[in-house]
Parts: structure tokens; sequence; C-alpha cells
């Protein structure tokens, strides 16, 4: 299985010289964190009611619930340029006293892989506290004969039609994937959503689907139990030393590493290999993050990551996580390092690679 070489991040300040250094409040300066009558502000760079803000608006009562002192924490929304201008935001204004969180999701980590010089933020220099992921399916009309992913090359020579929302979108994953199989596909850019795919497979305008974990339970399932459609494999997720594993959420279906070894008959040691990887990563087995700024004070990282470990193990939070959190294990405490590195660094190699792809094969400028 892949593996994802760790990187160290520089170290942080001891709380006391750090204190000042930034000017921290006296509760913080100490060993012990006191964030007792604080308000703690949760930045999202996306618009109200998107999938992060629906993300963070169910975490932030539970992390108030187990930060030292049950702070307020308020969700801040900050959306534009593609979740790049709250980001970019976060990063110059930000101080390093707790107080602030950013929250982030594959949609910002990609621009920032990809190279886009609208970029002003870097995630080595961000203190990663929490890694949530997700996962998806992809499938294919039953009326192709095709039963699992070794029989691909069935259909390896007819051109499939898959709607896309961009090049440059999480749907980047499935277009490196696709051509990994060596499926013959056609993106059709434009779609706003991946309801939208779906509704294109549903007409028969798109012959290849995948659909994130609880759209594929509610919209896809049925459509399998009619018959009219046959799922070939989950994305999979990341264990904390980086290996590809098997959704929990679909056990029984083939990750895509699997189905890639189903259908060529091996892993390829490439370059496009490498850049899968990295989107992957990034778009979905560690999809959203949340991170303290440069500079935070070791004491309230740990007070952080502790809360978090405390909020992901809440009876309350368990019950409720429902579409949310849905079966993933939230990546806290000593593991959130490994994942948080996948979602946010890639190989310079495939770096270049992606970028000249796009830009020979589809047009893209960054």
């Amino acid at each position: 299985m892949t593996r994802i070489d760790r990187r160290k991040f520089l170290a942080a300040s001891a709380a006391a010289v750090a204190a000042a250094s930034f000017g921290l409040p006296k509760a913080f300066a100490q060993d012990s964190v006191d964030f007792a009558g604080e308000t703690i502000e949760w930045w999202i760079p996306f618009s109200e009611g998107g999938g992060s803000d629906v993300w963070a608006r169910f975490m932030a009562p539970y992390l108030a619930k187990h930060l030292p002192g049950q702070p307020n924490v308020i969700v801040r929304n900050v959306p534009g340029g593609g979740s790049i201008t709250g980001t970019n935001e976060f990063v110059a204004r930000a101080r390093p006293d707790g107080l602030s969180l950013l929250g982030t999701s594959g949609s910002t980590q990609f621009p920032f892989l990809l190279g886009d010089t609208r970029v002003r933020y870097d995630y080595a220099k961000l203190i990663p506290v929490l890694v949530s992921p997700t996962g998806g399916v992809a499938y294919l009309p039953a009326s192709l004969g095709v039963a699992d992913a070794s029989e691909l090359s069935k259909i390896g020579d007819q051109e499939l039609v898959y709607a896309s929302q961009g090049a440059t979108s999480l749907d980047l994953v499935p277009l490196l994937a696709f051509r990994l199989l060596g499926l013959n596909v056609r993106h059709v850019f434009g779609m706003t959503g991946r309801g939208d795919g779906r509704l294109a497979f549903e007409r028969g305008e798109a012959t290849i689907d995948y659909q994130t974990s609880s759209a594929y339970l509610t919209n896809v399932e049925p459509l399998v139990e009619a018959g009219t459609a046959v799922p070939i494999f989950s994305w999979g997720v990341l264990d904390t030393e980086g290996n590809v594993q098997r959704d929990p959420t679909f056990p029984d279906l083939p990750h895509f590493v699997e189905a890639l070894e189903m259908a060529t008959g091996a892993i390829p040691d490439s370059v496009e290999f490498d850049a899968y990887m990295a989107f992957f990563g990034s778009g979905f087995a560690a999809q959203k993050p949340a991170m303290l700024p440069e500079g935070t004070p070791e004491n309230i990282v740990a007070a952080y990551r502790q809360a978090f470990a405390d909020a992901a193990a809440d009876p309350d939070l368990q019950a409720a996580k429902g579409e949310i959190l849905g079966e993933y294990e939230q990546a806290v405490g000593d593991g959130v390092q490994t994942l948080y590195e996948v979602a946010t660094t890639i190989d310079p190699e495939a770096r270049e690679w992606v970028r000249e792809f796009l830009m020979s094969e589809y047009q893209v400028q960054l």
C-alpha cells in the first residue's frame, strides 16, 4: 500500500516565550490553558449552508464543550475566490492566541497543491488539530455489462461520459482515476454539484458517475437495488500510517487502488499515480482539516487536540453524527499529523505533471 512520507513541522516556541513574543493573554502564557469567558472564531472560507459550514457548525458545540473553560465557539464565514480569499485573510490576520481557528476543504487544498498564483497560504505553516475524511462510490450503468473492476477491459474502447464540475474541482480525483484505469471518458464540465451529475446519469446523458457516501446511500443504492446501476469501487480511506484501506461505510467494495489492480494487474509506480494519491488524499481521505495559526504555543495546540479527541468520542456526537460525519474515523490527537500531510503535500514532479496535463488536455491556466 502507498505510504505518505512524514514531514516535520517547525517546532512551536515554548509557551512563555510565545506569550512574550505575541502578547498573548496571561492565562495562555502558563502551562495550563483556560478559555473561560472567551469567544473563539472558527473561520470557514465558504458561504453558509455548504458542506464545510455544516461540518464546522456541527463540531463547534462539541469543541466548546471540551476546551478548557468551555468558551463560546462561533463560525465566521469568509467566502470568495473559491475559498482562497478567506484562507488568505486568515493567514494574514489571525493571531496565534488560540482564539482563531481555520477550517478548509479539498477545494481549498487543491489550489495550493496545484500552485495557484492566488494562494498566499502555506499549509506547512499551519498547525492541524482535526482532520475529517469523507468517501464516495463510483458506479456504471448495468446495461454496460460490467460486474466489477476486473471486467472494465470490456468497455476500454467505449466512450463514457462524466458530468463534471470542472477540471480543478474535486472532480479532478475521478478524472485522474478514470485515466489510470484506462477508461475512455469524456468529461463534460459545468455541473453545479454532484447531484447534477447523478441526474445526468439517471437520464442516460452520463454513463459513469460517483457520489459522496451519503448521496450514494440515499440516491444511488435504490438504482443498484433496481438493477440499473452497478457499484465498481469506493475511493477508500487512509489509516493513521497513510495506507489505503476499504471505506468502512462500504466494506464489501474494493477501494480504488484495489480496483486499479483488478483492472490492470498492477499498481503503477508512476508520477501519474503519485498525483492521484495526492489529490485523493486531499479531496476525500483528509478532506476537511481544522488548523491553528503559525506560532501558536504548544500548550494551546495540545488543548485543542485533546478537545477534538474528546469531542470525537463524545456519546452525544456519536449519536448525532449521522450524515455529517458518517462512519469515518476523525483524525485527532497523534493521528492528525499524517493525514494532514496527505491533504496538503504533493511531490513537485507530480504537481508539474498535473499542471501540464490540465493545460494540454483541458486548457487550464493556473
